[in-house]
């Protein structure tokens, strides 16, 4: 195989390093640099996102319990995917076997999906707590809890049939990591792949477009309300709703040209995809792990108060933050504070 193109189901063995690699061995070695760059943040900022949420009740209301839910998904994939793509890259070759390639393949695309089905979730929140579409309904816990478990299950049940003969995990991109087979044309695995994207990535997508689009169009009719009583919780709830368009922005601009890229080759096998073109929507996707925790930090300032602290060590902050708590409170759908 000439190494400027990347052939679909490549001939790349899994006990040993390929007789013509995709990539000479400095490819490799740059691609486990940047794996590592990007795997080593997102596991420590994730972590971070579930254990602070953990400690603090203040921090357990339904949005968050999305947001942790996501950081949980987000840091499986890391844990399988990046660290693994670290490995195999610095060896040059899928070193794990079949069975590790099957098991890699489902664990990146359970979590990946799960991740992305919860950014839907978040966005339906958002859309119920700043529309209110059905009157006074608030978002509760059991709600996030509901739609957490559904992303999870939603997930299991497409990233499941590979696993007995519907679909297949198979070698992706330069031969280091696994996912769902996009160039195999047996009719059994077409009709996965087709009915894969269309219900794991159109349907969250869509979901999310309609939901924020609905927000997006409310908060600006908001805005054109000069002095209204609550003008206060509206501003606060278009920073919320800024902070997850940018989640939902950048997951997509990590996952789009990957799914793109799939599905290309799912209708056309037969293309001849250059080795840079068809790695890089891998490796974009996979960094998506670090982003959404970044987010969340610096741009949730409640959330912020109690992260950072924890990131730099300083206990004494955190104490001063938990006392503050207690003393003042904004009361719901109102601008004010009152004693706790």
């Amino acid at each position: 195989m000439h190494p400027s193109v990347l052939q679909p189901n490549a001939s790349t063995p899994y006990l040993g390093p390929p007789v013509d690699p995709p990539l000479p061995r400095s490819g490799y070695i740059l691609l486990a640099v940047i794996m590592a760059l990007f795997t080593g943040p997102a596991i420590v900022l994730n972590a971070t996102v579930i254990i602070v949420s953990l400690m603090h009740k203040q921090l357990r209301q339904p949005l968050n319990y999305a947001l942790m839910n996501m950081a949980v998904a987000d840091l499986g994939t890391a844990l399988t995917g990046g660290v693994l793509s670290v490995i195999t890259n610095a060896q040059g070759y899928f070193s794990l076997g079949r069975t590790g390639c099957v098991l890699e393949g489902f664990s990146v695309a359970f979590c990946g999906i799960a991740s992305l089905c919860t950014v839907a979730l978040i966005a339906v929140e958002r859309m119920f707590v700043v529309c209110k579409p059905l009157g006074r309904i608030t978002f509760e816990k059991k709600h996030a809890l509901g739609g957490i478990a559904l992303s999870w299950l939603w997930s299991l049940a497409w990233n499941l049939p590979p696993l007995f003969g519907w679909g297949r995990y198979e070698l992706e991109g330069v031969g280091t990591s696994c996912a769902p087979d996009w160039h195999n044309r047996d009719p059994s695995n077409v009709s996965y792949i087709l009915s894969y994207f269309a219900v794991c990535f159109a349907v969250p997508f869509a979901i999310i477009v309609l939901a924020y689009g609905k927000l997006l169009w409310t908060l600006h009719q908001v805005s054109k309300m000069d002095g209204v009583e609550g003008g206060a919780v509206a501003k606060g709830e278009a920073r919320v709703a800024f902070m997850v368009v940018l989640m939902v922005l950048t997951f997509l601009v990590s996952w789009m040209p990957y799914a793109t890229l799939a599905l290309v080759v799912a209708f056309r096998p037969d293309v001849q995809i250059p080795v840079l073109l068809g790695t890089v929507p891998v490796y974009l996707a996979k960094s998506s792990t670090v982003y959404n925790p970044i987010i969340y930090i610096y741009l949730n300032k409640q959330f912020r108060k109690y992260a950072v602290p924890f990131l730099l060590c300083r206990a004494g902050q955190l104490v001063d933050d938990e006392a503050s708590e207690a003393i003042t409170t904004v009361e719901p759908g109102t601008s004010k504070v009152s004693p706790s």
